[in-house]
């Protein structure tokens, strides 16, 4: 029975005072929705970068080994025959194709930037060269079909939309200036595959291999080589044959494996993600002097009733209580209107910053509502301890006192 009068001298508190208290719970609020927030966007970036790295997390990339331990997927320029070089030659080829083939599709690419033309306007594009047998395995079309002809190529839908192609149209590829262009036709355009770690063809013009040798003259000289495994396990075992047979003497090839990568990646978006939460929870700290402020004007202000209720045998326990229930009650408040306005504004910021709200309700997502809310009471409580225990301490009859 004493401790529901306890609470309900708590909550007449609050009630009392509750313009300064609506203040005070405002700042729980702004910290349980910054908190909630940031770590809702940072989840839901995390889980659709993953959703959409996963797709290729079963891809090698083999390049040329060029020195600093990694190959770029584009190839500029070309050179020489030492291990060094920047493209990977048809006996590099060859013996990828050997040790992996058994494991997946295997294919070589082309590629190189150039100075494209379409009617008067010019810009610069990613040419790819492909086997066409390959094309279809491991490329998709919106509209159109495969090139059939070394004058016919397939378009990215960012290019296509950017100069406004449709399936007939002409691309001049090279500078007209320098006297050296190839003309080309539309037969395809490519469904967007957005981030990926073999082919780019977003903004890319893809033909056959023998288009590409025909315009920069580079037979035997690949880009990359690309391994499709059947089963993502295998990919250590790969690598480390590919290794282990090209490497033997000098290093002439790096392997680097998608799923490590989106490991990484994965991993630097929840250092992220921790970080912007961190500074989010800033306005927390704001919220607890704020808190401690109220608790300790509630104090000062109520001595005279502390001395009677200490007077009457109220324990000092007693009134430690009524001033952290006080504080809880504030906590409690202000974490539950957080929480609703976490869902409507961390939607807002999802849909605004990511672009999706597909993952919003998923478990990874939604988990950071509560934790802040935790987060968000418990500040509160530990924002009250000192003012209750400084109003359980004061002298019964000092506070009688007490004008």
């Amino acid at each position: 029975m004493r401790g529901d009068i306890i609470f309900q001298l708590s909550v007449r508190s609050v009630r009392l005072h509750f313009l300064r208290s609506v203040l005070a719970a405002l700042g729980i609020v702004i910290g349980v929705v910054a908190i909630a927030s940031m770590g809702m966007m940072g989840a839901n970036m995390t889980l659709s970068v993953t959703e959409e790295l996963s797709d290729m997390a079963n891809i090698l990339v083999v390049n040329a080994y060029t020195g600093g331990g990694g190959g770029g997927m584009m190839r500029i320029g070309g050179g020489g025959s030492s291990g060094n070089d920047n493209y990977l030659s048809d006996d590099n080829f060859e013996d990828i194709k050997r040790i992996a083939s058994k494991y997946g599709l295997v294919y070589a690419l082309y590629s190189d930037s150039d100075i494209i033309e379409i009617g008067s306007d010019t810009g610069r594009a990613t040419i790819y060269g492909l086997d066409p047998a390959v094309m279809p395995e491991i490329l998709t079309l919106t509209d159109g079909a495969y090139p059939k002809s070394t004058n016919s190529v397939l378009i990215g839908p960012q290019l296509a939309e950017r100069w406004e192609l449709k399936i007939g149209s002409r691309i001049d590829i090279g500078d007209s200036d320098e006297g050296s262009t190839t003309t080309v036709r539309v037969v395809g355009i490519l469904e967007e595959r957005g981030m990926s770690m073999d082919l780019s063809t977003d903004s890319a013009i893809v033909g056959t291999e023998k288009l590409f040798i025909g315009i920069y003259d580079t037979e035997g000289e690949y880009g990359q080589v690309t391994i499709v495994l059947d089963d993502i396990d295998d990919a250590d075992t790969v690598t480390g044959e590919i290794e282990d047979e090209l490497n033997k003497k000098e290093d002439v090839v790096t392997v680097s494996d998608s799923s490590r990568m989106m490991e990484t990646i994965t991993s630097t978006l929840g250092t992220l993600t921790a970080f912007v939460m961190a500074i989010a929870g800033i306005s927390l700290i704001v919220a607890a002097v704020s808190i401690f402020n109220v608790m300790m004007m509630s104090v000062t202000e109520r001595i005279r009733e502390i001395g009677i209720l200490r007077s009457i045998g109220t324990q000092k326990e007693e009134v430690r209580r009524m001033f952290i229930y006080e504080a809880a009650i504030l906590g409690i408040v202000g974490a539950g209107i957080g929480a609703v306005a976490s869902l409507v504004l961390g939607y807002l910021f999802v849909l605004i910053m990511v672009g999706t709200t597909e993952y919003f309700f998923a478990p990874a997502s939604v988990m950071y509502v509560p934790m802040a809310m935790i987060i968000g009471v418990i500040i509160c409580i530990i924002s009250g301890v000192y003012p209750a225990w400084r109003a359980a301490d004061l002298d019964p009859i000092e506070a009688l006192r007490a004008e």
